[in-house]
């Protein structure tokens, strides 16, 4: 799971910015709703868990510390991103094993930022990628999304309030587009017509 950006919201009405609320209780329960459908023994969370220092209200901490308290399986890893270095790690409490990347888990290099590893397939996230669909006409929808690239598989952010970088066609480039509760191979061509 890439770039859940924990606190994002909170951050942003810290600076002032008027921005919605409720974005940290959609994202915990959204990842409860998985938990408990999908039953993993381990959970990876490649980069940007907390989103700044400001997200560590209390609020934020007692909603999480309530979580792993329903939840206290599955074991949870935090591969360092970018923001967690500003924000730092998550408190001791909520048992999240703390690596650097690339953190090597069978035949994955699991990693934030995006590269390339000599012996195992990268999984990354750190882009929040996104393509766009294209209808007839004007229509156009524009959707998170996996993108496959040789050796490496960038995943869409998973934070509710976290934006989006347009991944543009290449040849060897695929597309999965994530909506409601399924994921979909698109065209070679998502992104472009």
């Amino acid at each position: 799971m890439a770039d859940v950006h924990l606190g994002k919201a909170a951050t942003y009405r810290a600076l002032g910015q008027p921005v919605p609320g409720g974005t940290t209780q959609e994202n915990i329960a959204r990842l409860e709703r998985l938990i408990e459908a999908r039953q993993p023994e381990q959970l990876v969370f490649l980069g940007d868990f907390l989103h700044a220092a400001q997200a560590r209200t209390p609020a934020l901490l007692a909603a999480l510390e309530a979580w792993r308290t329903r939840q206290p399986r599955p074991a949870c890893t935090l591969v360092r991103g970018n923001h967690d270095s500003r924000a730092g790690d998550p408190p001791d409490s909520l048992r999240i094993a703390i690596v650097d990347e690339p953190h090597l888990i069978g035949p994955f290099a699991a990693c934030h930022h995006p590269q390339r590893h000599p012996t195992h397939f990268v999984l990354a996230g750190h882009l929040h990628p996104t393509c766009t669909l294209y209808g007839r006409g004007r229509d156009s929808m524009r959707m998170p999304c996996f993108v496959h690239e040789g050796e490496q598989a960038i995943l869409p952010a998973f934070g509710e309030f976290t934006g989006g970088w347009h991944v543009e066609p290449a040849p060897e480039r695929r597309f999965y587009g994530v909506g409601g509760d399924a994921v979909w191979a698109l065209p070679a061509s998502a992104g472009a017509t």
